[in-house]
């Protein structure tokens, strides 16, 4: 089945066309063609990773492990460490985007992603810069002294980008969140975006003209049409208040990147519309341990069609934290967690009920991949329920 005209998905059938639709049915694995095309065909692991990274929207990147694993089940025999090549090799990047958030997206979207969240981002976080004492004036001048510190530099880590400010008479104080925010600023400005991490995860900052100089710059409605082209693509069927909750655009913004992509799309259900002939049947979803902060729990309004509410707090107790999830049936069924110890682990799962035999056998081959993905030695273990 394809999404036309008078097309109206049972909560199965939406579950399963939103599984296709995030890349769990099948590997993705094809690199991105150019802005607003189709893929092209098989690539290196790296122009793999960005096609997850591009078709998605960007992976939720406030630390590397999640992002990591989040390229994990959409793709195949890829491992952590392509992920961290990738960013190596300037594949994809880390900036902040999708609700003011450190994400990873592919680099030819840099450019378009940073011009359409920056400001928006800056707009938001000015009163909390001006509680930190980053008034408008010096942050003007902190950008420009970071344009210079940066030109023609290898990508510095915080701390030297602090203390080569404090060489030029901008006094950023480490010990407080002056740091991640005047950074955050000069991102949304389009002056830098992250770098390849340090060992350990530490991050670098460099300049995002010397990062993607090929990375295409879009008009607003171009953008604004181009993510909402991805949002369907990557998680349709959907509404356009799930689009909202993902951007974390203005609601004037959500409205207008829907008006644009109209013709482009079809009912689906109540409030649902999907690309126009995008694929809505496949096979049934298989058990999946997804990462923190997966785009499966990132991208709708509620989780209800995947999560019962009795078990929202398991899943996610406060502050945003989303926990590592068991997937059974294209439903959440339990958390697990990866206990490592000197290159061995052990990998549980807490299930929310009692697991079928052929779930509990999908899983630890789940589990046995996650650790030829992360170069472990995985045991598997069911807690009880």
């Amino acid at each position: 089945m394809v999404a036309a005209v008078g097309t109206s998905l049972a909560p199965e059938q939406l579950r399963a066309a939103r599984w296709q639709a995030l890349g769990l049915g099948q590997p993705l694995g094809q690199p991105l063609g150019p802005v607003g095309h189709p893929p092209g065909g098989p690539g290196s692991p790296g122009q793999v990773v960005a096609a997850v990274a591009g078709h998605l929207g960007g992976l939720q990147a406030q630390a590397a492990p999640p992002a990591r694993l989040a390229v994990r089940p959409r793709t195949s025999g890829l491992t952590a460490a392509d992920v961290d090549q990738a960013c190596a090799d300037r594949e994809v990047t880390r900036t902040w985007t999708l609700r003011g958030t450190l994400h990873l997206v592919a680099t030819p979207d840099l450019r378009w992603m940073t011009s359409l969240f920056g400001p928006f981002s800056i707009h938001k976080d000015r009163r909390r810069r001006l509680q930190l004492g980053l008034d408008d004036e010096l942050c003007e001048r902190a950008l420009t002294a970071l344009g210079s510190i940066l030109a023609g530099s290898p990508p510095l880590t915080r701390a030297e980008v602090i203390e080569r400010l404090a060489a030029a008479g901008i006094g950023i104080d480490p010990r407080t969140q002056q740091p991640p925010h005047l950074l955050g600023y000069a991102a949304g400005r389009g002056l830098i975006c992250r770098g390849p991490d340090r060992p350990g995860d530490e991050p670098t900052y460099t300049r995002l003209d010397d990062w993607a100089p090929d990375a295409p710059a879009l008009g607003r409605d171009e953008a604004l049409a181009e993510l909402a082209r991805r949002y369907l693509g990557g998680y349709g069927p959907a509404a356009r208040a799930d689009f909202a909750v993902w951007s974390g655009l203005p609601a004037a913004g959500t409205r207008r990147a829907w008006e644009l992509i109209a013709p482009e799309t079809v009912p689906a259900g109540p409030d649902l519309v999907a690309l126009a002939g995008a694929p809505l049947d496949g096979p049934a979803p298989q058990p999946r341990l997804l990462g923190h902060f997966d785009p499966l729990l990132m991208g709708y309004r509620d989780r209800d069609l995947v999560l019962d509410p009795a078990h929202t707090r398991a899943v996610q107790a406060g502050g945003g934290f989303v926990q590592p999830t068991v997937l059974v049936g294209g439903r959440v069924a339990g958390t697990w967690r990866l206990d490592r110890r000197a290159g061995r682990a052990r990998l549980t799962v807490t299930p929310f009920g009692t697991l079928a035999a052929a779930a509990t056998d999908a899983l630890a081959a789940e589990a046995t991949d996650v650790g030829r993905y992360c170069g472990l030695d995985v045991t598997f273990q069911v807690a009880p329920s």
